[in-house]
């Protein structure tokens, strides 16, 4: 197999991952910080913490780019990820060994990568600290992790910790444009849109919706996106506050909801989600609306704890029974 085959075949998340800082496409502020701290050589300990496919390992692998050459870069970096045992026997083994050897290369300290840090155990955390104070000297480390609370104390006060936040729609545009562009991909403002809606800032997720929807339809629009991850089309979700907003009858709005829920494969969670968003545009009053979300809320909290769907469904069209009577009593009222 060549180079370019190779190239061919990777996923696009690592095929188009940013190889400089400048090629990162966020967080500039955090960006500029660090740069300045390589220009001055005075790179300190670093914990980045935040969403998944915000650029945290992609923005500490351009700067172990930039630190070293690509003959060092073996030598000089130790990336371990959530993949790795990282128990107390590596971090006093190979963590260790590599923190505590010098290299013959003048290329400054040493750089060790935890990614994912915060499914370390407490213990591997613990031992971790000493080492860091230990060999500060000979080697920075860099903590990713996405819950900054599942990092003992001692390890936060011994970083300087930078939050990467969910990417905005206007950040992630350009470079999905851009790779759609370079792989040939056709696709409409309603893809676009979906993509977007579907990652809640997540880079990572864009480009991997974006790869599985080529490869399968061959055209990227909203209803092969949404058919692509098993989310609930628009017009399935329109359907079904239809049902709930205008059908009187429970039994008949069962049938239509759970025969629509069958035939598309739809989960009970995902279809709560979404009309969560839409029920906010609805005209309901206050209480009722107050009323309406806790009912939801709760179902959600059951299903999640694992009631059975078909119990679930009724519930979600009783809450929407009850409201309607509410709502034509509070008129009678009136």
């Amino acid at each position: 197999m060549t180079v370019g085959e190779v190239g061919k075949n990777l996923p696009w998340v690592e095929k188009y991952r940013p190889s400089k800082l400048e090629d990162l496409v966020s967080h500039d502020d955090i960006v500029k910080t660090i740069n300045q701290f390589m220009k001055e050589n005075q790179l300190p300990h670093l914990l980045f913490y935040g969403p998944p496919g915000t650029g945290k390992t992609s923005t500490i692998l351009a700067c172990a780019k930039q630190m070293y050459t690509p003959q060092q870069f073996n030598s000089m970096v130790l990336e371990l990820n959530a993949s790795d045992d990282r128990g107390i026997g590596i971090v006093r083994g190979q963590i260790l060994s590599f923190a505590s050897t010098r290299t013959i290369f003048k290329a400054g300290p040493k750089l060790i990568i935890l990614d994912e840090a915060d499914a370390m155990t407490n213990d591997a955390q613990n031992a971790l600290r000493r080492i860091i104070e230990k060999y500060t000297e000979n080697v920075r480390f860099c903590i990713i992790c996405n819950y900054l609370g599942k990092i003992i104390p001692a390890l936060q006060s011994r970083c300087t910790r930078f939050r990467f936040a969910p990417l905005h729609q206007n950040q992630i545009i350009p470079r999905l444009k851009d790779i759609a562009e370079k792989e040939k991909v056709t696709i409409t403002e309603d893809g676009v849109k979906a993509l977007l809606t579907l990652s809640g800032g997540d880079m990572r997720k864009v480009l991997n919706t974006l790869q599985s929807t080529w490869l399968a339809y061959k055209h990227v629009n909203e209803d092969n996106v949404y058919t692509c991850v098993g989310h609930p089309l628009r017009s399935d979700i329109n359907y079904i506050l239809n049902c709930l907003l205008n059908e009187n009858d429970f039994a008949v709005c069962f049938k239509q909801i759970q025969d629509l829920k069958i035939s598309k494969g739809l989960a009970l969670g995902d279809i709560l989600t979404e009309i969560h968003t839409i029920i906010h545009r609805v005209k309901f009053p206050p209480d009722v609306l107050i009323t309406l979300l806790i009912k939801m809320a709760d179902s959600e909290a059951r299903l999640a704890s694992g009631c059975n769907e078909r119990i679930e469904l009724a519930a979600l069209i009783s809450a929407f029974q009850l409201c309607k009577e509410k709502i034509n009593v509070n008129e009678l009222a009136c």
